[in-house]
């Protein structure tokens, strides 16, 4: 699993990068063989090769989190948030046409975000940290650069 984690304590920012190789799901061969309408998956949590080889898909996918991740804690920072972690799972689904031809046609964030209170009521704090999000993805660079649907399904924690 490759996992992109940032977190602050006190005054210092954290960004942790973990990866752990499992065996993924992807299927050599035309499509329609061993595959499902030619479409393929690809994230930062891991890819297909079992023999833990980094593919172009991976790169592209984490490339996608890691300027997500970025403007998230600009954002953060902005809205006045206390970001206490960040970390993110993200999914890009690759359909294969007839002519070999690849095209990524869905990138998926599931961030799991966690946020101090620092007094504020939590449906405050969760409105605000809904927006810095969606700034997030609107003014990242990597995310406006592909003609991919973006998904955000993400949890949200407020800690006292």
């Amino acid at each position: 699993m490759l996992r992109f984690a940032m977190e602050r304590r006190k005054d210092e920012s954290y960004c942790h990068i973990q990866h752990d190789r499992p065996v993924g799901r992807r299927t050599l061969g035309p499509p329609g063989h061993g595959q499902r309408s030619g479409d393929e998956v690809f994230g930062s949590t891991g890819s297909a090769w079992p023999w833990g080889v980094f593919t172009p898909e991976d790169a592209f996918v984490a490339a996608a989190n890691t300027c997500v991740m970025m403007m998230f804690i600009w954002a953060t920072e902005r809205f006045k948030l206390k970001l206490l972690s960040y970390e993110c799972r993200t999914e890009g689904t690759k359909l294969i046409e007839l002519d070999r031809t690849e095209t990524f046609t869905r990138l998926l964030f599931r961030p799991v975000i966690r946020i101090a209170a620092a007094g504020e009521p939590q449906a405050t704090i969760e409105a605000r940290t809904r927006r810095a999000l969606q700034a997030a993805q609107k003014y990242s660079l990597v995310a406006n650069s592909v003609k991919s649907e973006i998904l955000l399904e993400p949890e949200i924690f407020i800690e006292e």
